[in-house]
């Protein structure tokens, strides 16, 4: 009974069963309406660009120098008597200031004596000229009478006369060595080194110090020849900054003083002059520029216009990377026309709102499509979708 049931049974399951399996491999086989479309253009991102006018600062280095410095010498013999306290090497001397002095009795007594020969030059000229009166009278009162230059006494009043100015002569060259028994400061003065000590005798001429003048210092800065082209037509006059670098960097202003007018043999740059006025802060409270000091010299050069200023990074070979308005990448030829720091200044190969690619495909290439960064897609022909997606 139970194996005729099965018998009923068995085949109702099996078209169940069959029925239920068409179903699935119907629904597996079944492709969808719609194709998943996916983008696979490089993002890239980009900035619009804008020329600008850029002042040009041109940076050079040089040494410090001193304006002047002075082999001192004495100009008369004697011994010293004293110096100055700050008369010693690495002492600062005010301008006037006396820094030693000589033995000065010799010298006063050549004064009186020079001023008892004027005295006597003048009597003797007083003496002339009251003769000469008296002869005048005495042609005066004979009119006929022929008179000689020497009847008058002329030429005795003319000798008297040169007699008064060679004393007086003699008396400035007495006074002008009294003088000079007290040696000054010439200028204000940082003292390199002394060789005169109290007691000493000193020979005229002979050298007693070496001074530097600290009232202004100069600096000597090379120009290179791609720095000579933005130079500006007038130099002198303009102001530079002066850095000195270090743990103790701080900065000072100089002006360009003159053009040195020479073009050097070796390295065919030419040179300017800095000049910066009280280099170690006596008047002006400012830190001191030592001599010998290697400092940085920057200063403002032409003024270029309508120039575009981009990072080094983005300039390969003189050329740069945009995004045309079919959102294709194009090179662009530039005209690089001067460096400074970490970008290049660009006066021509460019044009105002170009879109400059500042993250390049790895493999860029002339009209690849691209997509900008933030920039939603825009709807594309059968054609161009096409070659730039794949279907799964």
């Amino acid at each position: 009974m139970q194996t005729n049931s099965l018998r009923w049974v068995f085949p109702f399951v099996a078209l169940i069963v069959g029925v239920v399996g068409f179903m699935g491999i119907n629904a597996i086989a079944q492709e969808p309406e719609k194709k998943e479309v996916i983008d696979t253009r490089p993002t890239v991102q980009v900035e619009p660009v804008a020329a600008n006018d850029h002042q040009v600062i041109i940076n050079s280095y040089g040494e410090v120098k001193p304006l002047e410095s002075t082999q001192l010498s004495a100009q008369v013999s004697g011994e010293v008597l004293s110096w100055h306290p700050n008369f010693v090497a690495g002492g600062i001397v005010a301008r006037g200031e006396t820094l030693f002095t000589i033995e000065k009795d010799n010298y006063e007594a050549a004064v009186l004596v020079a001023e008892a020969e004027i005295a006597r030059a003048q009597a003797g000229l007083i003496e002339e000229q009251a003769q000469a009166q008296v002869a005048a009278d005495e042609a005066k009162r004979f009119p006929s009478k022929a008179r000689t230059d020497l009847f008058l006494r002329k030429p005795q009043v003319l000798s008297a006369q040169a007699s008064v100015k060679s004393a007086q002569a003699a008396l400035k060259r007495a006074q002008r060595d009294l003088d000079n028994c007290e040696v000054t400061a010439p200028y204000d003065a940082l003292v390199i080194s002394r060789n005169v000590g109290v007691g000493q005798f000193v020979t005229m001429g002979s050298q007693v110090a070496e001074l530097n003048n600290i009232e202004t210092a100069e600096v000597i800065i090379p120009i290179a020849g791609f720095d000579s082209v933005f130079l500006p037509e007038r130099i002198k006059g303009i102001t530079a900054t002066i850095i000195q670098k270090g743990l103790n960097s701080f900065t000072r202003e100089g002006v360009i003083d003159r053009d040195l007018g020479i073009v050097d043999n070796a390295t065919r740059m030419s040179s300017l002059v800095v000049r910066i006025e009280d280099p170690y802060g006596l008047k002006n409270i400012q830190p001191a520029i030592k001599f010998g000091s290697y400092v940085q010299v920057n200063f403002a050069g032409a003024m270029l216009n309508n120039i575009y200023r981009l990072p080094q990074a983005l300039v390969n070979n003189q050329t740069v990377w945009v995004v045309n308005e079919n959102q294709e990448l194009e090179p662009r030829k530039v005209t690089v026309i001067r460096e400074e720091g970490e970008y290049f200044y660009i006066s021509s190969g460019l044009n105002a709102d170009d879109k400059l690619v500042i993250t390049l495909p790895e493999y860029p290439q002339k009209g690849m499509q691209v997509k900008i960064a933030g920039v939603a897609a825009k709807p594309e022909s059968s054609e161009t979708s096409t070659s730039n997606t794949q279907q799964l």
